[in-house]
């Protein structure tokens, strides 16, 4: 069978992203259509033998001491020489996390000890990407889920872009800006064949980044949600919304997804409080990228947990994914006017489960909701304020977006994005 290695940059994040989703949504593409998955690694330590190895694949960040500045400054300049990555048998002698899907996607394990951190320091060092190679074989195709300072000689290079958001709205990120535009235009040239997660992505790397159309392909993002949530019926869910949050279904409406200036969750907030509803507002979210406009409407709207009062905002840090769905699957509606997204998976989801949406006009959001939601102008309050206020009121119209948004959904469906995935790999002779 072929063999593919899918980087886990994005994979080891504790709390997850949109990248990390995809990552895992694509081993399983991959398996489905009769390739061997296998996942990179970049651990702090790589054992010497199979055990030590084990650990280090699942070690606590808390476990992993730092480089000596000495070690670290002589591993990035060796970087552009080389790194190689060693295959990791995974024995089942270590315990994986109960919810560790990666068990269960990749059959492949293999390990470069920090090479993601050391590849970055050493772009941002000495401007070079690092070669990978793999010990004893390797997979076929090195596929990159998101642009790397890192490129596999000898194989095919794949590289997915989900936006290129630092580029098209600056004032949002923190990214050096320069370094990031050479690392997009590095990547895409190395790759043999680039992925995009929408028509927008591509249309915004073709014009800004150079890429040539026929080097670019749109897959999108597929959503995959368990059996039992798409199962639970109404007495089922009332239970345990109630029990866990203390909220009954369509009571609520809804904002989850990383509280980073992108999101527009400042003019979210002015448009909700001066709304009117009662229905209050459950933010799910960190405020790592918040600014000062919006942690302030935050603190002062948010009502503390053990005392919900009506039309107020309700908000948690972190979920676990299955509380989160659960939280969806029981809003009145979720609310997503995004300043920009390259795809859009909230709305994607909430539309999988039946939960009508409000969502922006803007980047790719109207190519994934489509007639299924309700679009807006992220920048006009007013509109916003009105298109919440409708949702609100109007059950008939919540009636038949519930009904859409599922119908809509599977075009974005596993089966779909495999067979979009097939196209590319028959486009690269892979």
């Amino acid at each position: 069978m072929p063999e593919v290695c899918v980087d886990g940059f994005n994979l080891s994040i504790p709390k997850g992203s949109g990248i990390a989703t995809y990552g895992r949504n694509l081993l399983k593409a991959y398996g489905d259509l009769g390739w061997t998955p296998g996942v990179l690694h970049g651990p702090a330590h790589l054992g010497g033998d199979g055990l030590l190895r084990n650990i280090s694949l699942l070690d606590a960040p808390q476990g992993q001491k730092p480089l000596p500045k000495l070690e670290r400054w002589a591993r990035t300049l060796r970087s552009p020489l080389g790194r190689r990555a060693s295959r990791v048998d995974v024995t089942g002698e270590v315990i994986r996390p109960p919810d560790d899907e990666l068990q269960h996607l990749a059959q492949r394990h293999w390990a470069a000890a920090r090479i993601f951190e050391l590849s970055q320091r050493s772009q941002r060092a000495y401007g070079r990407f690092t070669p990978l190679k793999f010990d004893g074989g390797g997979p076929d195709i090195a596929h990159w889920t998101c642009p790397l300072p890192i490129w596999a000689p000898g194989r095919v290079n794949l590289l997915t872009l989900h936006d290129i958001i630092p580029i098209r709205l600056p004032y949002t990120t923190t990214d050096d800006k320069h370094r990031y535009v050479e690392l997009c235009r590095e990547s895409a040239k190395r790759a043999d064949h680039i992925l995009a997660v929408s028509e927008t992505t591509r249309r915004d790397a073709i014009n800004l980044l150079g890429i040539e159309p026929g080097r670019i392909t749109t897959t999108y993002q597929s959503v995959s949600l368990p059996d039992d949530i798409l199962a639970m019926d109404d007495e089922a869910l009332e239970r345990e919304l109630g029990g866990v949050f203390d909220l009954r279904p369509r009571s609520y409406f809804l904002f989850f997804g990383a509280l980073e200036p992108k999101k527009n969750v400042r003019r979210l907030l002015e448009a909700y409080l001066t709304s009117g509803v009662q229905a209050p507002l459950v933010v799910v979210g960190g405020r790592a990228w918040l600014d000062g406009g919006e942690a302030t409407l935050l603190s002062a709207a948010a009502t503390p947990i053990d005392h919900v009062r009506r039309g107020r905002v309700i908000q948690y840090d972190f979920l676990g994914r299955g509380l989160l769905l659960r939280l969806i699957r029981g809003a009145r509606a979720t609310l997503f006017p995004s300043l920009y997204e390259g795809f859009g998976l909230p709305a994607l989801e909430s539309m999988a489960l039946g939960t009508p949406v409000i969502a922006s006009t803007e980047g790719s959001l109207p190519e994934v909701v489509g007639d299924a939601g309700v679009l807006v102008d992220p920048y006009a309050v007013e509109a916003l304020r009105e298109a919440i206020t409708r949702m609100d009121a109007d059950e008939d119209l919540r009636s038949d977006l519930a009904l859409r948004g599922p119908v809509r959904a599977r075009m974005f469906s596993p089966e779909a994005h495999r067979e979009r995935l097939r196209d590319v790999l028959d486009r690269v002779g892979a």
